[in-house]
C-alpha cells in the first residue's frame, strides 16, 4: 500500500506566540490569525514486508532501523521517529518526507509534515482520528522533541487549511474561518509578498526567552504581547468584516510590538527587505514565526506587488510564490 499525505504550510498575520502554553491561557480572550499558504509539505508511506526507512528529501537524510524500537531516539529525524514509534504500524514501512519551504523559513513547516505523517499513519491503521486529537498529539510530540515550548497554530493551520482566527482557550481550540471564498482569498493574497531573508531560524530557542521573560512579568514584554493580542483581536473583526484593506496597518503594527519583544526578534536583513518594500509600495510586513530570520510577509498597496518583488528580487532576495491553501491536510492512499 501506498499513502500520500499533503498539508499547506501558514504565514502568520498576527498573534503569534499567543498559541504558546500557558500564554494561551494566562491572556483572555487570546486570537492568532494565520492564512494557510501553497507552499507544501508531503509524505509517502510505502508499507514494506520488514524495517522502518525515512528519507528526507530536502534534508538529504536518511535513516534505515530493523524496528520501531530500534528508532534513534534523537538525531534530523526526530519528529518522524516518534510519530512512528507513537502510531506503532503492524507492518514495515518506507518514510519520505519532502518540503518546498526554505530551510528554516518560519513557515511552520516541520510542524506541517508532522501532521501529514500522523494524518498517513493514520490512514495505514484505517482509524482516522478528528482533526483536532491528530492536532494534540502533533503539539505534543513535537513539544518532546525540541524539549521547550511550542504553540498550536502551524499544526491546525496545516490540518484546517484557509484564512483562520484561532482561540487557544479552557475549552480547547476553536477555529475561525475568515474569508471563506475564493473571491476573498485571491483579494488578500494579491496584496501579500513572502520573501525568504537568506537566515534560516530556530524558533525554540526565540520562543523561550520571550515566554520565560512573560512568565517573570516582565513589565516590557508582558505589555507587548498584551499589545499584540489586541492588535490579533482588531485584525480578526477586520477580516470577519472583509476589511482587506486594514491587514496592512495591523500587520505594521503588530511587528512594531513583536520586534521589541527580544533582540534576536528581528535581524538586519529583515529590516532591509522591509525597508526595500515600503520605498516601492508596501504598507509594511513582519517577519513569519518567531523571527530571527525566515520569511517576511509583505502587505502591499493596491497594483504595487510586482514592484515590491521585482525590487525585492533584484535586492537579492528570495520571492516565494504563494497563494492560500483553502484545504488543509488530504491524504490519498492507493493498494
Amino acid at each position: 500500500m501506498i499513502i500520500d499525505a499533503q498539508a499547506p504550510t501558514r504565514v502568520d498575520l498576527a498573534g503569534g506566540t499567543l498559541d504558546i502554553h500557558p500564554i494561551c491561557l494566562i491572556e483572555d480572550d487570546a486570537w492568532t490569525i494565520n492564512a494557510a499558504v501553497d507552499i507544501p509539505v508531503s509524505v509517502r508511506l510505502a508499507t514494506a514486508r520488514s524495517g522502518i526507512t525515512i528519507t528526507s528529501q530536502d534534508m538529504r537524510q536518511r535513516l534505515k532501523a530493523d524496528s520501531l524500537d530500534a528508532l534513534p531516539a534523537a538525531g534530523p529525524l526526530d519528529l518522524a521517529c516518534r510519530a512512528l514509534r507513537f502510531a506503532e504500524p503492524k507492518t514495515g514501512v518506507n518514510v519520505t518526507l519532502t518540503s518546498t519551504a526554505p530551510p528554516g523559513s518560519g513557515l511552520g513547516a516541520s510542524s506541517a509534515l508532522l501532521v501529514a505523517l500522523l494524518g498517513a499513519l493514520d490512514r495505514l491503521r484505517r482509524k482516522p482520528r478528528p482533526l483536532d486529537d491528530l492536532v494534540a498529539v502533533a503539539w505534543r510530540l513535537e513539544t518532546q522533541s525540541i524539549r521547550t515550548l511550542t504553540g498550536r497554530q502551524d499544526h491546525l493551520a496545516a490540518a484546517h487549511g484557509g484564512v483562520s482566527a484561532i482561540r487557544f482557550g479552557a475549552d480547547g481550540d476553536h477555529v475561525e474561518r475568515l474569508l471563506d471564498t475564493p473571491k476573498l482569498r485571491v483579494a488578500l493574497q494579491d496584496r501579500l509578498v513572502l520573501v525568504y531573508s537568506g537566515q534560516p531560524h530556530a524558533s525554540g530557542v526565540t520562543n523561550w526567552g520571550v515566554v520565560r521573560a512573560y512568565l517573570d512579568g516582565a513589565p516590557a514584554v508582558v505589555s507587548r504581547m498584551r499589545s499584540i493580542a489586541s492588535v490579533a483581536r482588531q485584525m480578526r473583526d477586520a477580516l470577519r468584516a472583509d476589511d482587506i484593506n486594514a491587514v496592512g496597518e495591523l500587520l505594521t503594527e503588530e511587528w512594531t510590538h513583536r520586534r521589541e519583544l527580544s533582540a534576536g526578534v528581528s535581524t538586519p536583513e529583515i529590516e532591509k527587505a522591509l525597508s526595500i518594500a515600503r520605498r516601492h509600495g508596501a504598507i509594511g510586513g513582519k517577519a513569519c514565526g518567531a523571527g530571527g530570520g525566515g520569511c517576511v510577509v509583505i502587505f502591499t498597496r493596491d497594483g504595487a506587488k510586482r514592484a515590491v518583488e521585482s525590487q525585492l528580487r533584484g535586492a537579492g532576495y528570495q520571492v516565494l510564490k504563494m497563494e492560500i491553501a483553502p484545504k488543509g491536510l488530504q491524504v490519498r492512499a492507493a493498494s
